[in-house]
């Protein structure tokens, strides 16, 4: 067999290579490549044409360097398997790419030390701010960041931490929407699936309980967590009744992945949805149209666009006062969620 060629790797053009092809001096390149007024038409014109021809990329860590400005922010994403967080991190790229910053994302897979580590790695790129969306880290830490940082908390209030803004759903006023969609429904038990040890969770879990009570109603939760697999086994457990203690006709899942979770639980144990139990969701998600999931919906990529628009602006001006913005959530009734199974004789 013939030997194999391997083309050599072509060398990028310089601002010199440019500035030969053009017939100027090195600095009218640069002064032309920065939009200067000092630099004429017909010198512009014939200086980006070369660098159009070359293939020339300007150097933006040399230019920021120099500007002491990177044009770029961080982005910390809690999971990268829930589609909730990606939704959010669509409208985050559209407004960083509207007032022309570009984003550097990291995880730290729910874990608290793993998120400190990835977020330092951030800070040492010279990010001008930090958006977090969900994040397992304490005020403190955040405190921390922000002294260094402009920072936005994207799902969760914060209050009272200099140089940080955040956006958040209301979780207990969804909760009651979830509520008073079952209980119009005709259901008088309704469980709730908990999304686990977490604030977000437990907001939920106190607008549900807070929700039962308004309507005189024993409320019921099954610990449980924001995965599929977590809503599943907590799902099961829900499920399972006893002659003291028979099964929800309804349930109330923290999150739309646990959500789908309680549905494959339902659908193994043989019982149908919405004729045997009833599953409402929570978050929104593009994702349980096609699943045909009832759920409490928060405007995702809207509040990923506010949390960086916040950003920007208290970018430019570090001393603003902190901001809190809350968005409204909305109950999107689907085909998980009808009148309860009529009591037996």
């Amino acid at each position: 067999m013939p030997p194999t060629v391997t083309e050599p790797i072509r060398k990028r053009p310089t601002l010199h290579d440019v500035a030969a092809r053009a017939g100027v001096s090195k600095s009218l390149v640069s002064l032309a490549l920065r939009d200067s007024p000092k630099v004429s038409a017909a010198s512009r014109a014939a200086i980006l044409a070369a660098a159009e021809e070359l293939g020339y990329r300007p150097n933006r860590t040399a230019s920021s360097l120099v500007q002491q400005r990177t044009h770029s922010i961080g982005v910390h994403i809690l999971d990268l398997h829930n589609p909730v967080f990606a939704e959010i991190l669509d409208g985050v790229h559209e407004a960083a790419r509207r007032h022309g910053y570009s984003t550097l994302l990291v995880t730290g897979n729910a874990d608290r030390q793993t998120e400190k580590q990835e977020i330092t790695r951030l800070l040492e790129s010279r990010v001008e701010g930090l958006i977090l969306i969900a994040h397992r880290l304490s005020d403190d830490d955040i405190a921390a960041i922000a002294a260094e940082v402009p920072t936005a908390v994207v799902t969760w209030q914060m209050d009272g931490i200099a140089r940080v803004d955040s956006v958040s759903g209301d979780d207990r006023l969804g909760m009651r929407l979830g509520v008073d969609h079952l209980v119009t429904l005709g259901h008088r038990s309704i469980a709730h699936l908990s999304g686990g040890e977490n604030r977000i969770s437990h907001a939920r879990r106190d607008g549900y309980v807070e929700a039962m009570a308004a309507h005189g109603l024993e409320p019921r939760v099954i610990p449980g967590g924001f995965t599929e697999s977590q809503g599943y086994r907590a799902a099961h457990e829900a499920a399972s009744s006893s002659q003291d203690d028979p099964p929800p006709t309804a349930l109330l899942v923290a999150n739309d992945l646990a959500a789908i979770g309680a549905l494959a639980a339902m659908r193994d144990l043989g019982l149908d949805v919405p004729g045997d139990i009833s599953i409402v969701g929570y978050d929104g998600m593009r994702l349980l149209e096609a699943l045909d999931i009832t759920t409490v919906a928060q405007p995702l990529a809207d509040m990923g666009r506010q949390a960086a628009d916040l950003l920007m602006e208290r970018i430019d001006r570090l001393d603003r006062p902190s901001v809190h913005r809350r968005v409204a959530t909305e109950l999107r009734s689907r085909g998980s969620s009808g009148p309860p199974p009529s009591p037996r004789r």
